[in-house]
């Protein structure tokens, strides 16, 4: 059970408002910074856990072999170069040496191999799919070579801690992984260990003074801060008592007048080119009416989303087209639209034979909330108030994180409200959501909805083993055009997530990665 919040004894100075100088560009060592989390997680391994909470906390404890710099191209972490063969098929990793786990013990090759055969595949709902291609061989201590059977062409921007977080053979071997007390205190190579976890209060992460980058980090601790109530998450970034918040832990409606104090910094959009959000009502096609196309039609067309993007996201999004965002290089514009019409879907209702009965009611259906703060509220009492209009009586279920994701995972939902990363290629972050191979019962963002089109199967096939952009291009088109008028799911908008830091805090979005970066480089002023 969360608790009431109350301002925390400050671990730096109290900013006060107004002007001041952010000091010389040069890293300052030292420091502790306070940022908002909410809701509190419900784990903090990467892999085992990937809700949205997660994220923070543990990319400054696990790293991947590469990141990925703003124009989603790779940067080199805990793999130091990489050769791939001529065909496609071979990849071979020089992997850093020197580099330690927080409990002492090495990194090697045998932990890379580890991960990549048996722990992603096992837990990761989204690299499962990725690393199940792979076979991964330790050739010596530091040198793994991967193997395919046949190219992959997204498989180069599978390696962030995201996607393939690099977990401790040592300690994960032979275990059940999402039973293992190492998940409770996670041990990974990245620049801060875990310190506590407070449960309802915060999160403690204090710096890995063994860490393989010479010099980093700079900080001295993070404090992850559990701030049930959206107004006070605003004023504790105002009055300087936490240095950081992102995406939904500010209201939007609030983000324009914080962007206009002196003593903090946003940034909308920049720093999270890796996640490409798109937010959408899934249905459970398990059940009727969800299992008739003409349903979910008749839904997107009650959808005002532009009042969405306006009201409700307040101008940070963008209205959704379909499964592929609009900045993607394989987004296709030419597909079927869905403007706000009442018409069309009553018409499509009534074709369906869901004739109003005397109360006016169609269909009745409960939509589950997603339980990330008043943005998402709004987000479910609007759609419970567009469906009335054509006759769909909605029932809204409200639910804990844990709650929300043990109904989705397990299928056991009507409606459900979600937002999901597209990631830097659709193959990675489109097509765990449609293809039939992906529906996994009890597993988060997979095919939870039980979408199944064969030719969409076979689309998503070819594109993710096609090595000439131009044909992945035509597949993708051709996906999104039979995608759009399936509607599997009611895309609603894209969102442009928001960075709202203190003016004294540096190097927060340094790449595609934004503020689920390590935090190597982020520096505090003094």
């Amino acid at each position: 059970m969360s608790r009431v919040w109350k301002p925390f004894a400050f671990a730096v100075a109290t900013m006060v408002l107004g002007s001041f100088s952010a000091g010389a560009q040069t890293p300052q060592k030292g420091g502790v910074i306070n940022s908002t989390l909410w809701p509190e997680p419900p784990g903090i391994v990467l892999g085992i856990n990937l809700n949205a909470p997660t994220l923070l906390p543990s990319t400054k404890m696990f790293e991947g072999l590469m990141t990925y710099d703003f124009d989603l191209k790779p940067v080199p972490v805990l793999a130091e170069s990489w050769v791939i063969a001529p065909d496609g098929l071979t990849y071979t990793f020089k992997l850093r040496q020197g580099v330690k786990w927080h409990d002492g013990k090495p990194f090697t090759a045998e932990d890379v191999a580890f991960t990549f055969n048996e722990f992603l595949p096992a837990v990761h709902a989204r690299s499962k799919t990725t690393f199940e291609r792979v076979k991964t061989t330790a050739v010596d201590a530091h040198t793994v070579q991967l193997s395919l059977k046949e190219p992959y062409a997204p498989l180069i921007r599978s390696f962030d801690a995201l996607s393939a977080a690099i977990v401790p053979a040592h300690v994960y071997k032979g275990s059940d992984f999402r039973a293992n007390p190492v998940n409770q205190a996670p041990i990974g190579t990245g620049p801060f260990k875990f310190k506590e976890w407070r449960k309802g209060e915060y999160i403690h992460l204090v710096r890995n003074d063994a860490y393989w980058q010479a010099g980093k980090p700079h900080l001295d601790a993070i404090y992850y801060r559990f701030i049930p109530d959206s107004a006070s998450r605003a004023l504790a970034l105002e009055t300087g008592q936490v240095q950081l918040a992102a995406q939904t832990d500010i209201e939007f409606v609030d983000v324009a007048r914080l962007a206009k104090l002196p003593n903090l910094k946003v940034t909308t959009g920049k720093g999270w080119e890796w996640n490409s959000t798109i937010s959408w009502i899934e249905f459970n096609h398990r059940r009727k009416p969800f299992d008739d196309p003409r349903f979910r039609q008749a839904v997107m067309f009650a959808l005002d989303r532009e009042f969405m993007r306006t009201n409700i996201f307040f101008g940070l999004a963008k209205v959704a087209t379909g499964p592929i965002q609009a900045s993607s290089p394989f987004y296709e514009t030419d597909v079927p639209k869905y403007g706000l019409d009442l018409a069309k879907s009553a018409a499509l209702l009534d074709e369906m034979g869901l004739k109003p009965d005397a109360n006016g009611v169609r269909a009745r259906v409960k939509l589950l909330g997603l339980p990330y703060g008043e943005l998402w509220n709004r987000v479910s009492e609007y759609v419970r108030q567009a469906l009335g209009k054509v006759g769909i009586q909605v029932t809204l279920e409200a639910s804990d994180v844990a709650g929300w994701g043990q109904k989705f995972g397990n299928w056991d939902y009507d409606m459900v409200v979600t937002f999901l990363s597209m990631l830097a290629d659709p193959a990675l972050g489109v097509s765990r959501t449609y293809v039939t191979s992906n529906i996994r019962k009890g597993v988060l963002f997979t095919n939870t909805s039980g979408y199944s089109n064969p030719e969409v199967d076979d689309l998503f096939a070819k594109a993710a083993s096609n090595t000439d952009e131009a044909v992945r291009k035509q597949l993708y088109s051709r996906v999104q055009k039979i995608l759009s008028t399936d509607v599997p799911v009611a895309w609603t908008v894209e969102i442009e997530w928001p960075t709202i830091t203190s003016a004294k805090l540096h190097n927060v979005t340094i790449n595609g990665f934004g503020p689920n970066d390590s935090f190597a480089d982020a520096w505090l002023a003094k």
